[in-house]
């Protein structure tokens, strides 16, 4: 029984809706025939449309990318007719997008660079539809495979660093920091304060400020966060940041604050953060306070703290303990050295809620790093804290001092930039 042949339309172009795989391949091979380069191109086209109006002949659409990719179409059409399928791409069901994507990606591997263009583009839709599944790394390293230095396309460095951002956001979403990291270098060294769009300068700020979160270095991470947080300026180009957000990244900062390792510099931001008028309207101010005042903490404030948490934050250190316990813990032994001036470790562990060795062992490396003041007498099985506890905290009325000329500081650099931006002639400079 022969075969149904393949249909011509008005325009004389096979119907590569109808018929089988060997009938398609006849009627590609009719395409190749075609000696004019401009027409041979226009069929093509016609070709590729017949199929993208047909979704449901998936097989036959992958025929005709392997037939376009192959040796037997010239570089010069295939190139302008895997474009024009990676621009239309869309207008397919996303499971076929998706499949006849990867189909072009595999059977064009061999000569990627031939087909740059064409491939990038159909990796940003893959990427979307993996996206739209919430397959967030499985996006992230599609559109990786996008090469941005290879000099074949000419690409300002603004569509690297948004290419670089937005990579780096999708590895975040899975707490794949150490992946997100490297982008976000790659960003950084692209980025021209008068060049780049503001909006991606943005961008970068906040994206970097939640890979140091991602990667536990809270303290980094909080200063990053309240940084943020204070900005006087709120568009940024086509983006503008709302008082919700401001108050999400003050939010942020107060998180990553309270789980930072106690010590000097942490005690100076949460004095920072405390003394911020938006600081009694967070959810976590109970506990910033308290840790402020270096009072303890009780474990109904932990637990209540512990449910706003994300899960990297949540994360079981090699003791077996989180970096909530460490956090806490250590901020508990500081409130002790403002109670006692000598306590024995087993007392010290009951307060603490640990045994006495791991008691010993923590405030072994917090005097080490000079995040406590005092010393150990092994002997007796006594920690002795210096008189007057921890050399930061001295006094209450030296921290809020600093707070307060770092808040003078702040507000006048603020009126400063203000009056100039209004009357740019009083910033001119001195004639000489």
């Amino acid at each position: 029984r022969e075969s149904q042949k393949p249909t011509f339309g008005q325009t004389g172009l096979p119907n590569l809706s109808q018929g089988t795989m060997a009938d398609i391949s006849r009627s590609l091979e009719q395409l190749v025939s075609i000696s004019d380069q401009r027409v041979k191109i226009e069929q093509y086209k016609t070709a590729l449309t017949g199929y993208l109006s047909a979704p449901a002949d998936t097989a036959s659409l992958q025929a005709f990318v392997e037939h376009v990719a192959g040796e037997a179409v010239p570089l010069s059409v295939s190139r302008v007719v895997l474009l024009e399928l990676a621009q239309k791409l869309p207008s397919l069901p996303a499971a076929q997008r998706k499949t006849i994507g990867l189909h072009v990606i595999d059977r064009t591997a061999a000569r990627a660079t031939s087909f740059e263009e064409a491939v990038s583009t159909i990796r940003e839709h893959i990427a979307g539809v993996y996206e739209e599944e919430e397959e967030w790394s499985e996006a992230a390293r599609m559109l990786s495979a996008i090469p941005l230095d290879s000099g074949i396309r000419q690409l300002s460095n603004d569509y690297k660093v948004e290419k670089y951002i937005k990579i780096a956001m999708l590895f975040l979403q899975d707490d794949e920091s150490v992946n997100a990291e490297q982008c976000i270098n790659k960003a950084s060294l692209l980025l021209d304060a008068e060049t780049t769009d503001p909006a991606l300068m943005l961008q970068h700020k906040v994206c970097y400020a939640r890979i140091l979160d991602a990667k536990r270095k809270f303290l980094e991470a909080a200063t990053r966060f309240h940084q943020l947080s204070t900005m006087q300026t709120t568009a940024f180009g086509s983006r503008s940041i709302s008082e919700e957000d401001l108050t999400t990244s003050l939010q942020m900062a107060a998180t990553c604050a309270i789980l930072a390792p106690a010590g000097p510099q942490r005690s100076r931001l949460l004095g920072t953060l405390y003394k911020d008028e938006r600081a009694p309207r967070l959810p976590n101010y109970r506990v910033l306070e308290k840790m402020f005042m270096d009072r303890l903490l009780q474990q109904d404030e932990v637990g209540a703290f512990a449910a706003t948490l994300a899960e990297h934050q949540r994360a079981t250190l090699d003791d077996g303990s989180t970096v909530l316990d460490r956090a806490v813990v250590e901020h508990n032994m500081r409130a002790v050295s403002r109670l006692y001036e000598n306590i024995s470790f087993e007392e010290l562990g009951a307060l603490l809620g640990i045994d006495a060795a791991k008691a010993e062992k923590i405030a072994w490396g917090m005097l080490l790093d000079k995040r406590l003041d005092g010393s150990i007498d092994q002997v007796d099985g006594l920690l002795h804290f210096a008189r007057g506890g921890s050399a930061d905290h001295s006094s209450d009325k030296l921290v809020a001092f600093d707070v307060q000329i770092e808040h003078i500081c702040r507000s006048v650099e603020a009126v400063a930039s203000a009056v100039a931006k209004r009357y740019p002639e009083l910033a001119a400079p001195a004639p000489a």
